[in-house]
């Protein structure tokens, strides 16, 4: 949790939501005193990995693609 004065909190507001926005609580003083604290609103989303990563680390499928659906389709029929 980062603490700063009112002061500075009105000069770096913008640093200081940035900060939030990540998922820091900050805590805004008057005189020492804490008078505000700043949450975010929602939990900080969880970057998901991307398509090319997750298909790295599928297990390959063994054999042509057309044969696995054909005999998919034939064992249905059974």
């Amino acid at each position: 949790m980062r603490t700063v004065n009112l002061a500075d909190a009105k000069a770096h507001l913008s640093q200081l939501i940035e900060l939030v926005e990540a998922g820091e609580e900050v805590t805004i003083t008057k005189r020492g005193k804490p008078v505000v604290r700043l949450i975010a609103t929602q939990p900080p989303q969880q970057q998901l990995p991307s398509l090319a990563e997750l298909r790295a680390k599928m297990p390959r499928q063994p054999g042509d693609a057309g044969a696995f659906i054909r005999s998919l389709r034939e064992s249905n029929r059974s």
